[in-house]
């Protein structure tokens, strides 16, 4: 396999990865109509899975020619691919390329269950170091960089070995510590080699950023990196932790996005741009639809919804129409005289991470950018969803730490503020508990999740 894409050095001074960013619209639908029709011959042919889907919706794939078309078919869902892996272990019955052809087996971060496994031929990983080397150029990496690797490493995890192979190919260099190798190893590895990016998620490298001096004997901001890039959890799209991130490295804090049923990223803001750009069209092919109805909407800036792939080109696990449960707000419909002709996003929740409080719907991360844009917190806090399902009558429940150093005389007066803030900002009344710094574990390698099922021991309050 591929480590370096040929001629990756003649990227250095271009302004996108690959000539498909900035293709016009006519030319992006052309090829994706042409390879969505080769990939439902090739399900048709290959997967059992979506050869019943078919039969039982009684569609003839043949008919499926345009992309509006394509709304005829019935979306995928999460639970179906956890009851096709538990059908036919180990890859599941919508594995449409042969076992002894798969190379890499890559897994989800398995937050809402089991992990899902993910099969990939040869032709897969290259599809997917394409799409990948293109999203961190965007987000302001080039060839020759050195690259610290702070996304988690083991685990199967896409941010490991796929983002390791993605920076090879790309041209850049990787020191692949990984966040679960220690952030001790990792600032030592910062102060001596002298990166010039960081990967990893958002709150990692703040805690990063935070313990800099105690272990590396330098400040972040004095480490001389200049490109952060973030992904894997909220923070990277909420101004508040952004700028806190900026602020500590000195550093530009670029987002990405992805998913390891589609390839490992494939949305990626650029130096110049808001939101994040699709980087991959040629291999992915993405709706935009109403979460209650599942109505196609177009791509309108300040139009949101739910994002739904379908593979183009995919070998061994092709998903088609797959409800992705992410939320998104778009923030460029790609004709409005940017770099790239794609459209551009911003994703503020997911549907698992979706609270119902009295009536409201409610993402946990639209109510981390009221506290961490708010003074006197240590900009962290989490939700307590401490009753059956999604949806509660009470009030919510959230927990918000004070910042380092404070003191818990004027906690009343934070509260207040807090309740306040989400009040005005979000339409629900919140019970604010205010506590320690630092109460909770920093992150490391595992994503940080801003919902807690029960009420932790709060010592001594």
């Amino acid at each position: 396999m591929r480590f370096r894409k040929p001629l990756a050095f003649s990227h250095a001074i271009a302004a996108t990865f690959s000539g498909v960013e900035t293709a016009s619209p006519s030319a992006i639908r052309d090829l994706q109509e042409h390879r969505l029709r080769v990939q439902l011959d090739y399900l048709a042919a290959r997967s059992a899975f979506y050869r019943r889907r078919f039969r039982a919706a009684n569609i003839d794939v043949s008919r499926i020619r345009t992309i509006e078309d394509l709304a005829r078919v019935p979306f995928t869902t999460k639970q179906d691919l956890r009851d096709s892996l538990a059908a036919m272990p180990p890859l599941g019955e919508h594995l449409a390329a042969s076992l002894e052809d798969v190379v890499q087996i890559q897994a989800s971060s398995g937050t809402t269950g089991s992990p899902s496994y993910v099969g990939l031929t040869e032709a897969d990983v290259l599809a997917w170091q394409e799409m990948t080397a293109r999203a961190l150029f965007a987000c302001g990496m080039r060839p020759g960089d050195l690259v610290l690797h702070g996304f988690s490493m083991s685990k199967g995890f896409v941010g490991g070995i796929p983002i390791f192979q993605a920076i090879q190919y790309l041209g850049a260099r990787d020191i692949p510590i990984g966040a679960d190798g220690g952030f001790d190893r990792l600032l030592i590895a910062c102060r001596d080699l002298r990166p010039r990016c960081i990967v990893g998620t958002p709150n990692f490298l703040l805690f990063l950023a935070e313990k800099a001096k105690e272990l590396a004997g330098v400040e972040a901001a004095d480490l001389g990196v200049e490109c952060l890039i973030v992904g894997g959890e909220p923070g990277g799209g909420i101004p508040a932790v952004r700028q806190a991130i900026e602020q500590r490295w000195n550093a530009t804090c670029r987002e990405l996005m992805g998913g390891t049923d589609l390839g490992c990223t494939y949305w990626a803001e650029s130096n110049a741009d808001g939101g994040m750009y699709m980087v991959a069209p040629d291999h992915i092919l993405v709706e935009l639809i109403d979460p209650e109805s599942g109505d196609v909407r177009p791509f309108d800036v300040g139009a949101t919804g739910e994002l739904v792939y379908t593979a183009l080109g995919r070998e061994a696990s092709p998903v088609l129409r797959f409800r992705s449960g992410d939320h998104v707000i778009v923030t460029s419909d790609g004709r409005s005289g940017g770099v790239r002709t794609t459209p551009a996003v911003r994703c503020f929740g997911r549907t698992d991470d979706m609270l119902i409080v009295r009536g409201v719907n409610l993402f946990p991360s639209a109510v981390q950018d009221v506290v961490a844009a708010t003074p006197g917190t240590n900009r962290v806090m989490r939700v307590v969803a401490d009753f059956p399902g999604h949806t509660t009558q009470d009030n919510l429940k959230v927990l918000v730490e004070r910042a380092e150093g404070a003191d818990p005389k004027g906690d009343a007066v934070l509260k207040s503020n807090i309740e306040g803030r989400i009040r005005n900002a979000l339409s629900v009344k919140a019970d604010v508990t205010i506590i320690d710094a630092n109460f909770f574990e920093k992150p490391g390698a595992r994503k940080v999740s801003l919902t807690l099922r029960k009420m932790p021991e709060l010592r001594g309050m």
